[in-house]
């Protein structure tokens, strides 16, 4: 075996050598012995490092470090063909990884034999695996297997483990399968148990546990991994999937400003910064998220993803503040060739702002635009499914439209039908997808009509989807209070003077809260 060593990584300065820790700074502890040359391991290790905080682009590098130091160490082909698959954004560029492939060797048999170890070619075989013929499905699906055997046959290996851990989230194609990410999270918790200090542990377990029914068990994880690996943005974001799950939004607002970087004028519109502009609204900080929103309009990468961001922030914060005439929705955000999602959002705000403005001719130009919209979306590709967002916003507003004329039961119909189909789709992280839930919508529709406690039942279950929103905390305090439960509506109105103690003094219902717990006093 060429140089093998004990690779232990913490959080010291870089020491390479046979026989000693390979180590580099602030991305966790692993153990990772390999075949590689001493020189090259600890650009393996780096990379192995940022693969477990999912730093893609950075751990390709240090995988081809590695290679370069040693270009027969399979295991660094192996690392950088294994940063083209995002299991859990459901994203994989076989070609990319193929080419990496072929630079060790023109065909399977001829890599397989670069990998000296019977461990190091099971690694390199299931790679081999998720990267061959057939459907991405398929394929994931037999990498999983793989790896499980890889697991069964070397059960101390911590690091196919995780590995293993990751890829069973990758099974349901982007969408949430609760038994089975429990089924990870057990085998994470053993990882994490074992090495506290583990980076790929202490962020499986974060996407394991990143729903609101979930969310407690992953706080120990969430608290942990931003100091295991704190050189790693990403891993300053994670912490928030738990967070904002619970509602924890001084933690999402403090940990994303951490995640976009020291030099604010530099942020650009990107997931870090979307869930910061979501927690500042959440905390009832309205100014600074428009500062914050007009910082993103500046910044706006021009490629799909930043206007699509941008766009999606836009429509959190009129929908969030309720600022109706907001002089962002004049901007001109390009958003063709964007997911339908994010077309589907951008049009919602759009068309739900001009209606409360009285105009509700704009309102149905929307959603006619969205009705297009999703009538010529294509069919979901063969064992995925659709994505119901698009629709749920389509009733959403269409029901508002009703509102608007007269037809109140109608509308309510409606809200009910897309709360059926929200409770049905599977949960997912972060802000609300649909930016206004459903249930908060039809319970603030029921309040309007006077019908106070089936609006109390609509804020609650809301509120259980996404604990802690800001608008639905306050839209359960006024329709307990019309419904004459006082004890509810004042637990309603103290969580929200709590999380909205860094609040704008003139945010809308402040200053209602306080009154209504004064008098209760």
């Amino acid at each position: 075996m060429r140089g093998s060593l004990l690779a232990l990584v913490s959080l010291a300065s870089v020491a390479t050598g046979a026989g000693l820790a390979a180590q580099t700074r602030h991305l966790g502890t692993i153990d990772f012995p390999t075949s590689g040359a001493p020189e090259a391991q600890a650009s393996f290790i780096r990379g192995v490092l940022l693969l477990h905080s999912f730093e893609y682009r950075d751990a390709a590098q240090a995988f081809r470090e590695a290679q370069r130091l040693d270009p027969r160490f399979a295991l660094a082909y192996w690392g950088e063909a294994l940063t083209y698959t995002h299991p859990v954004w459901n994203e994989q560029d076989r070609t990319t990884a193929r080419a990496v492939l072929q630079r060790l060797g023109s065909s399977p048999d001829a890599r397989r034999a670069m990998a000296p170890t019977p461990r190091e070619k099971q690694y390199l075989g299931a790679v081999e695996v998720l990267y061959g013929e057939g459907s991405k499905a398929a394929r994931d699906t037999a990498y999983s297997r793989a790896m499980e055997r890889l697991v069964a046959a070397f059960p101390t290996d911590r690091e196919a483990q995780v590995l293993y851990g990751v890829s069973l989230l990758g099974l349901s194609q982007g969408v949430r399968d609760v038994p089975t990410y429990l089924r990870a999270a057990a085998i994470a918790q053993r990882v994490f148990r074992d090495n506290p200090n583990h980076p790929g542990a202490a962020h499986l377990l974060i996407h394991c546990y990143d729903d609101p029914a979930h969310a407690s068990l992953g706080l120990p994880a969430a608290r942990a991994y931003s100091r295991i690996a704190a050189d790693a943005p990403h891993a300053q974001h994670m912490p928030t999937h738990i967070f904002l799950a619970l509602g924890m939004w001084d933690e999402v607002v403090s940990q994303n400003e951490l995640a976009s970087g020291h030099d604010r004028a530099r942020w650009a519109p990107n997931h870090y910064t979307q869930w910061l502009g979501y927690g500042y609204l959440q905390q009832g900080r309205y100014e600074a998220a428009q500062r914050h929103l007009e910082l993103m309009r500046r910044n706006v990468d021009q490629g799909l993803r930043g206007r699509a961001v941008l766009a999606q922030m836009r429509a959190e914060y009129v929908v969030n503040t309720e600022r109706r005439d907001c002089p962002c929705l004049g901007w001109k955000i390009d958003l063709a060739d964007v997911r339908a999602r994010d077309a589907a959002v951008d049009l919602f705000a759009l068309g739900l702002s001009a209606l409360k403005r009285g105009e509700r001719a704009g309102a149905e130009r929307a959603l006619a635009d969205l009705a297009s919209l999703n009538g010529n979306r294509a069919p979901a590709a063969p064992g995925g499914e659709r994505d119901e967002v698009p629709d749920i916003l389509q009733m959403e507003l269409q029901a508002l439209v009703r509102q608007a004329g007269g037809a109140l039961e109608e509308a309510v119909r409606l809200l009910h039908e897309a709360a059926a189909l929200e409770d049905r789709v599977a949960g997912e992280f972060g802000p609300p997808a649909d930016v206004k839930p459903v249930h908060e919508l039809l319970g603030e529709m029921l309040l309007e009509a006077g019908r106070a406690r089936e609006a109390q039942g609509e804020f609650a279950r809301a509120l259980e989807l996404a604990p802690k929103r800001a608008l639905s905390l306050l839209g359960l305090g006024r329709a307990a209070a019309a419904a004459g439960d006082g004890a509810t509506a004042a637990h309603a109105y103290g969580e929200l003077q709590q999380i909205w103690h860094r609040a704008d003094p003139n945010t809308p219902g402040l200053a209602e809260a306080a009154r209504f717990l004064a008098a209760q006093r």
